[in-house]
């Protein structure tokens, strides 16, 4: 990301200011985190408040949309949330592909347990829309069970239109 971005004040990274990422879709899966992001440990977990989760991209997924987050007042988000280092941080851009323009960084709040806590989060670059594939989509509903979302939430995800394997 150039400076002056959303995602750097001043050349300064995201984590630097805000050490916490809220993760989401498949990052909620801790044995991937710890993959994309070795020294991050597990702070805890909560909601994206007035954030819905959603799908798009279509053209940028490789069998569907991708999962990404949108302002919704009525919805919230399971996320884990990570404190991540500075030497972490550009690995999961990597990751997410925020070089290449798929993903941006925004800063998001997260409501857990112990208070409000200000984190950085990813959002696709693109437009919403189209279906995920099955696939993806359940393994998005396995990262959520993995990262210890309540039932509902994740047979909610579950039970999300998507792309047959046949189409």
């Amino acid at each position: 990301m150039g400076r002056g971005s959303p995602a750097e004040a001043g050349g300064i990274s995201y984590a630097s200011l805000v050490p916490f990422y809220a993760a989401y879709g498949s990052n909620l899966d801790p044995e991937q985190m710890a993959k994309r992001a070795p020294h991050s440990p597990l702070w805890g977990t909560g909601w994206l408040e007035g954030w819905r989760l959603t799908f798009g991209g279509e053209d940028l997924g490789w069998d569907g949309s991708l999962v990404t987050v949108c302002e919704d007042a009525d919805s919230h988000v399971f996320v884990a949330v990570y404190d991540v280092p500075d030497w972490d941080e550009p690995q999961l851009d990597a990751w997410e592909g925020t070089d290449l323009g798929v993903y941006v960084k925004l800063r998001v709040r997260v409501t857990t347990l112990d208070g409000d806590v200000t984190a950085w989060s990813y959002a696709l670059n693109g437009y919403e829309g189209g279906l995920p594939s099955a696939h993806y989509l359940g393994l998005l509903a396995e990262a959520a069970e993995r990262a210890g979302a309540p039932d509902d939430y994740v047979a909610e995800l579950r039970s999300r239109p998507c792309r047959s394997l046949d189409a």
